[in-house]
Formats: structure tokens, C-alpha cells, sequence
């Protein structure tokens, strides 16, 4: 097992005082133990601190064995984004409700640091999408996202219509809202809420899911992982569409501009504790029913 000495640390912006007690709570247990702690600027600015006692990102991603991300989902979201060409494994804290990605809860903070210092922990590696705009002006810039592609109308009442290409085959011509195109992580974001499956984290899949489609033979396609998805948004409203990745990143859509979503060369890696269940997040997050004691059938 590696050896964790050198942890960053990625702390949610929010200038409340728990925040900043979870903060220096970490930085305390994690200097105890003999570990270099590194902060981003955000975590710096919410202890008080000058901005050049932060680093960016991703120098926390060249020089740290472990990042801890205090936060919710989205901080987690934004940090595996900027930190998947590092491969440093993540640990998320969650701050508020309870999170899909961060699963640690500060009040055992502690323990689980301890216990992951020693060795003991899971290791997941999630799928990310790139996309990209082709015959923008911006043309070769890609566009990381750990949740979802979502190609979506903007400001106005009236649908989009845009025809999708699955490895350069025509799949679809559809009238609707827009598109989530989202990885199996993403399959409990903004992918559920549109109607999507739910989608083992471990599957290599993409998921293609419409938003308020005005046919309802449109319906959630599941690809494989290794897929190249093609959307190229027409009609009467070009100017009104606009992709959002992670919905932290949005850029405005061109006329004839054509989006290609791939799966992304880099893996997000997240540390669990030892025994993390996700099916369990699954109850708690969705408020699945239990009995008391259940046994597996095995």
C-alpha cells in the first residue's frame, strides 16, 4: 500500500464556521501524523490566510500523495476534473447532505484518515467524458466532465432539435429540451432526474439520456464506454443551445457548430473507507426501504 505524506487539501468556499473547524481539524490530525499539508487557495482564504499560502490545483495534483476535498459533490466534482491527469487518489468530507461522491462524514473524520494513513481503503476509478466544439472559434479545446455533457436549450421557452451520431452512425433526429450525456457516475445526478437508469459506477458505459423529449419514443440509450457521441444542434434556434459540463462549465453553442463527447483518456481515483457499500448511498440518498436486518440469499 503507498504511503500517504504528502496531502492537500481542497476546501469548499463557503465563509461559515463549520467549514473552517473541519479545516483546521484536518490540518491538526493530519500534522499529528507526521503528514506535509498543502492547501488550495480557497481552503487558504477560508482560514484567514495570505492567497500565496494556497497552490493551484494542479500543483496539489503534482506534489501531494492524497488530496482530501471538504465539501459537497460539486467541490468533489470539480476537483476530479482538474486532478484526473495526476491520478492522486481523492478522499472526500462531506460538508452538508449527504453526498454520492464525498461519504465520509466529519464527525469520523478522523478515524477514517487513520485507518486510510495505515493503509486500509478502497481504491474506485471513475470514467470521465471529454468534449469538445467543433467549428467554434475555441476549436481543439476540450472539456472535462466526471457527471455529465449536457447539451441544453438557453433562455428561451421553445425546444431545440438536434440529431445525434453514435461512432459517426446516425442514430436519432429528436425535438426536446436537450441531451444529458453522462457517465455511470453521473447516472445519479442530473441523468436521474431525467428519467435515466441507474448505473453501476464500475460499468463501462455512456449514458445518452433526452430531456423532456417531445416524442416519448425517445427514450434513455445506454453505449458502451468506449463510444464517440456526436450531436450537431439545428433548426431555427442556433444560438440558443449551450453545453454544460459537470453544470460548473458552460459554453454557448455556435451556429453549425457539432459537439463530439468521448470518453475522456484519464480516470478520477477516489479513496473509500474499508466496507464502503454503495448501495447503501443508494438507500440513504434515494430513501430506498430496509428491514431491520437483512441477510444477503448467499
Amino acid at each position: 500500500m503507498p504511503q500517504f505524506r504528502t496531502v492537500g487539501i481542497i476546501g469548499r468556499q463557503s465563509g461559515t464556521p463549520e467549514v473552517e473547524s473541519i479545516l483546521r481539524r484536518l490540518i491538526k490530525h493530519l500534522r499529528r501524523r507526521s503528514c506535509q499539508v498543502l492547501m488550495d487557495g480557497e481552503s487558504a482564504r477560508e482560514l484567514g490566510l495570505k492567497a500565496a499560502d494556497g497552490l493551484p490545483v494542479a500543483v496539489l495534483g503534482a506534489r501531494c500523495d492524497l488530496v482530501v476535498v471538504v465539501g459537497g459533490d460539486g467541490t468533489l466534482l470539480h476537483a476530479g476534473r482538474a486532478l484526473a491527469g495526476s491520478r492522486v487518489p481523492l478522499l472526500g468530507i462531506n460538508v452538508g447532505r449527504l453526498g454520492f461522491l464525498v461519504d465520509v462524514s466529519p464527525s469520523e473524520m478522523e478515524s477514517v484518515l487513520d485507518a486510510i494513513l495505515e493503509g486500509e481503503y478502497e481504491t474506485d476509478r471513475r470514467a470521465l467524458l471529454t468534449a469538445a466544439v467543433l467549428g467554434d472559434p475555441t476549436e481543439g479545446r476540450a472539456y472535462a466532465a466526471l457527471n455529465d455533457v449536457v447539451i441544453h436549450k438557453w433562455n428561451t421557452a421553445r425546444m431545440i432539435q438536434f440529431d445525434t451520431f453514435i461512432d459517426g452512425v446516425f442514430v436519432s433526429a429528436q425535438r426536446s429540451d436537450g441531451l444529458i450525456v453522462a457517465t455511470p457516475t453521473g447516472s445519479t445526478a442530473y441523468a436521474l432526474s431525467g428519467g435515466g437508469p441507474l448505473v453501476a459506477p464500475a460499468l463501462d458505459a455512456i449514458l445518452l439520456v433526452p430531456i423532456c423529449p417531445h416524442d416519448l419514443s425517445n427514450r434513455p440509450l445506454v453505449v458502451p464506454g468506449g463510444s464517440c457521441i456526436e450531436v450537431r444542434v439545428c433548426g431555427h434556434d442556433l444560438g440558443q443551445a449551450r453545453m454544460t459540463c459537470d453544470g460548473q462549465t458552460e459554453v454557448p453553442l455556435p451556429s453549425e457548430a457539432l459537439v463530439r463527447i468521448c470518453r475522456h483518456p484519464d480516470r478520477a481515483c477516489l479513496i473509500h473507507p474499508k466496507g464502503h457499500d454503495h448501495y447503501q448511498i443508494l438507500r440513504a440518498k434515494l430513501g430506498w426501504g430496509t428491514h431491520t436486518q437483512v441477510t444477503s440469499p448467499c
